[in-house]
Formats: C-alpha cells, sequence, structure tokens
C-alpha cells in the first residue's frame, strides 16, 4: 500500500513552498514577534486569495472542494516557514467543527468568510492548566447562552467567532459565539508570533452545535482530527530546523574542516533524520485515517500528535545546541523555532496527555 501523496498533491505542496518563501520568509515571523501584532495581516490575506483557505471547505459553501489530505499538505508548509497566521485555528478546529457538526444555515454562513480569510475562527476550550474533562469545565451553557472564563485561546485576541465547550444540565455542548462585544485580554505567548487570549463569556448568546449528550464526544473527535492536521505543521517546523542545522554544520570550518564532519555531530543529525522520519510516518497514518474517517483515528491521531511534539522539540533543541554560541543569540533564527515548538506542543494537549490518552483508547 503505497501512502505518498499523489502527484498533484505533490504539485500543490511545491507551489506552496514556491510562494511561502517568497512572501514568508523567517524575517515575516520575526517581524510580528518583535512587533507585538498578533498575525501578519499581508500574508493572511496572501493565501486567502490563493484558495488555501478553503482547501477542505466543499465548493457549496465557497471551498475548494478538495480533502484532508490537501489540508495536511498546506499545513506542513505553513509550519516549514513558521508562517505567522492564524492557520490552525481556523481550518483545523473552527471549519473542522462546522463541517463535523454544523447545520445548513451555520455552515453557509460561516464556511464562506472562512475560505476568503475575512473571518477568523478559534477554538476555547482550555479553562486552567493540566487536562481537561467534563468535570473540570466552569464555563456554564444555560440552553441558549454561555458565561464563564475560556484561557487560553489560541487567537483569541483577533478572531471574529469561536468554537466553544460549555457544561449544561445534562453534559457538556460543543457551542459556537460570536465574538463582536466578548471582552478579550491578550496573554503573554513563548511564541509572540502566535498569539494567545482569555475570554470571557458574560451571558453571551450562542448557537448549539452539538447538544449536552454528545458533545463531550464530539470535542474529542475534533480534537483528534485536529492533531493530525498540526502534526504536519509540527513535521514541516521540525524539517526547517533540521535543514538549516545541516546547512549551517556544512559551512562552519573547525580545525580546518567542516563540524559536520565531526562523528559527535553526524550522529545527532543521524538521530533527528531518523526522529524525522518516525514522525512523518505515524502523521501519514493519521492523514490516511482522517481522510477515510477511520475508526483507527482515535489511536492514529494519538501517535501522530505525540511523535510530531517530541521531534519538533528535539530538533529545535539541538538546533540551538548546534549552532554553538550563536545558537543562543537573538540574531539568530533558532529562538523562533524553539518558541514555535513549544506553542504547537502546547495549544491542542501536551505529548503527555496524548500519551495517556493513546493509552487509554488502547486499552478500551
Amino acid at each position: 500500500m503505497n501512502f505518498d501523496f499523489s502527484d498533484d498533491q505533490k504539485l500543490l505542496q511545491g507551489t506552496a513552498r514556491e510562494y511561502l518563501t517568497e512572501h514568508a520568509p523567517l524575517s515575516v515571523c520575526r517581524a510580528v514577534l518583535e512587533s507585538g501584532s498578533s498575525y501578519s495581516e499581508s500574508l493572511w490575506k496572501g493565501i486567502g486569495q490563493l484558495g488555501w483557505l478553503g482547501t477542505s471547505i466543499p465548493e457549496a459553501y465557497g471551498g475548494q472542494g478538495f480533502g484532508r489530505l490537501e489540508m495536511a499538505v498546506l499545513a506542513e508548509e505553513v509550519g516549514r516557514a513558521l508562517a505567522p497566521i492564524p492557520f490552525s485555528s481556523s481550518m483545523y478546529l473552527a471549519a473542522e467543527a462546522l463541517l463535523q457538526y454544523g447545520s445548513e444555515a451555520q455552515k453557509k454562513k460561516y464556511l464562506p468568510r472562512l475560505a476568503t480569510g475575512e473571518a477568523i475562527g478559534t477554538f476555547a476550550h482550555a479553562e486552567r492548566p493540566g487536562v481537561q474533562t467534563p468535570a473540570s469545565l466552569q464555563t456554564k451553557f444555560d440552553g441558549a447562552a454561555v458565561s464563564g472564563t475560556k484561557v487560553p485561546v489560541a487567537d483569541g485576541d483577533v478572531a471574529h467567532f469561536a468554537v466553544l465547550t460549555a457544561k449544561g444540565a445534562k453534559g457538556v455542548a460543543l457551542v459556537l459565539a460570536d465574538l463582536a462585544g466578548v471582552e478579550r485580554t491578550k496573554v503573554e505567548s513563548i511564541d509572540p508570533s502566535r498569539s494567545l487570549a482569555a475570554l470571557r463569556f458574560a451571558g453571551t448568546p450562542v448557537e448549539v452545535l452539538v447538544g449536552e449528550e454528545q458533545g463531550w464526544a464530539a470535542t474529542e473527535n475534533l480534537l483528534d482530527r485536529a492533531a493530525v492536521l498540526a502534526a504536519f505543521e509540527q513535521i514541516g517546523g521540525a524539517e526547517r530546523a533540521f535543514d538549516l542545522t545541516r546547512e549551517f554544520c556544512q559551512g562552519r570550518y573547525a580545525f580546518g574542516k567542516p563540524i559536520a564532519g565531526f562523528q559527535a555531530l553526524k550522529h545527532r543529525m543521524a538521530d533527528m533524520y531518523v526522529e524525522l522520519q518516525l514522525s512523518r510516518s505515524n502523521a501519514y497514518y493519521g492523514a490516511w485515517a482522517l481522510s477515510n474517517d477511520s475508526e483507527e483515528l482515535r489511536t492514529a491521531a494519538c501517535g501522530a500528535r505525540v511523535s510530531a511534539c517530541d521531534t519538533f522539540e528535539l530538533v529545535s533543541q539541538e538546533m540551538i545546541q548546534m549552532h554553538g554560541g550563536v545558537g543562543y543569540t537573538w540574531e539568530y533564527d533558532c529562538h523562533l523555532f524553539y518558541r514555535r515548538a513549544k506553542w504547537t506542543s502546547a495549544v491542542l494537549g501536551t505529548a503527555s496527555q496524548w500519551r495517556e490518552r493513546l493509552i487509554q483508547r488502547l486499552v478500551a
């Protein structure tokens, strides 16, 4: 069985890489990080005009009508560029929630705006450190409105609407809220090129996506689907960090020869390469399960998430170490990859949480 992408999907990937190489060099990520902006508006507008935001959205709702494999391809290139845009929040979570659970009216209202980039969506779930459970949720749902605080929310300071979890009388509901008028506070992020915010709901009207009886199961399914796409974004970032580290080691000389020729560094590069290939294999398995709506998605998503988190963190740490003294400086780009590795490893739940989820599902 061939798990590789098709020729058309590889062409899409090549086109995306060319565009991002020209319009999203690492200087764009650095500019957002240093300016205090939440994202690059020009880059967001550009990929919207190219139709990337409508990749997995059906043509009936203004999208391109492709599938999750094409979205995975784009996610990898967005990650490779460290693109400072709310791509994951809008595409992996908000759009996916609407595609899976939205009514016809909700899809017609939100999906066309997501497809063009006119609207930014997000997913508001976390309320405190640690694992979120139905018992731990404090945001209340009375059947028509929600009250409570969600923090941290990725891209919550710039999103136009949010899919969020809230506790009702019978369980956890998955609901949709317009964020106009909602109190927002930007919170400090380990990666300032990707913003976080606190959202405070006070009797905010909402539309129900999934009722209280099935809301928690729908939330877990949404996280599984997002985890696979996020894994490709993490792999893209890790592979770029690996490539830059290899180039640096080949061009830096010590004792009259490139440091890439020293055995200790070659072994470390080999270890990183192996980890990258293993995480890519896990991500491919997850993409297959996602695109086929397979029951294996519950375990495949966990494997893809854990592997991608571990790999991106490893490679970004080794990148700093193998750059020597300059690896710690602000002027070099190593810290951009380390920041993004930490941010992506936390925003959907940590690797240890996903390991525990995998164990529980395998046992079940």
